[in-house]
């Protein structure tokens, strides 16, 4: 039996490393619904691993309650919710804050961490109400982070409204954690490297950034492959995972150890 067999998963995101971890967590028997803007992406992944799709804009305010109605409707509770959606805001105007656009900004924040709060209320609303599982845990919320929030990379990676979107994923993280344990719900960080995913793609077209990669993420010799973010990921949904909350998993290849 898998480590998430039978689990009710929420997984926002439907390529990169959302995609990854749907593919594996369907493989371990559990049951998925991914929530995307994308719909060819999603109803594809869907098709692929036999998830439940769900297709609309995170950002609008009544998204995160339709995606969980989803759920429920179809598994009758949620085990766990990845909240992978983001994006990277520099083609909007993030960059270093004297150069920060108020566009660059708000999107970047409001992808990234607007949305994470929206899919955490709604979800934990629910965890806290239904029936613990067998191992006595009512849910485990895990949310994306990033290395940047804490390893700042100044020559390559200069976009501060995201490392701050990612710092506040963290803080608020863990706030959460400290607060819902008492209820038999962990909270745990993400906090991956340069991933090879379609979000890292004016990095993966940059030979000056690919060789940087080499040195700076020296486990891998370059990109983190979305895969290993996704195994990662199905550990702290899973129940092998059941006394860690709290906790910022770095999946960073050496970044953050690394002395570039």
């Amino acid at each position: 039996m898998g480590r998430l067999e039978n689990k009710a998963l929420i997984i926002t995101g439907t390529t990169g490393i959302g995609a990854a971890t749907a593919r594996m967590a369907a493989a371990e028997g559990a049951r998925v619904l991914v929530a995307s803007r994308d719909e060819e992406s999603c109803f594809d992944l869907g098709a692929a691993t036999g998830a439940e799709c769900w297709v609309g804009d995170l950002l609008e305010p009544n998204a995160a309650e339709s995606i969980l109605t989803h759920c429920l409707s179809k598994f009758g509770r949620v085990d766990g919710l990845f909240n992978v959606a983001g994006l990277s805001g520099r083609r909007f105007g993030d960059g270093p804050v004297h150069e920060c656009s108020d566009e660059g900004w708000e999107l970047t924040l409001a992808n990234n961490l607007t949305t994470m709060f929206r899919m955490c209320r709604a979800v934990v609303g629910r965890m806290l109400v239904q029936e613990p599982d067998a191992n006595g845990i009512r849910g485990a919320i895990l949310n994306m982070g990033s290395i940047s929030a804490e390893s700042p990379e100044p020559r390559h990676f200069a976009t501060h409204a995201y490392a701050a979107g990612k710092g506040a994923v963290t803080a608020m993280s863990r706030s959460m954690a400290a607060y819902y344990a008492p209820y038999r719900i962990r909270v745990n960080v993400l906090a991956p490297g340069l991933v090879r995913t379609p979000m890292s793609q004016r990095a993966q077209d940059s030979k000056e950034v690919l060789e940087f990669m080499t040195r700076k993420q020296p486990l891998t010799g370059g990109m983190v492959e979305a895969e290993d973010v996704a195994r990662a990921a199905l550990f702290l949904l899973g129940d092998d995972a059941r006394t860690i909350t709290g906790d910022v998993v770095k999946v960073d290849a050496g970044w953050s150890v690394s002395g570039v």
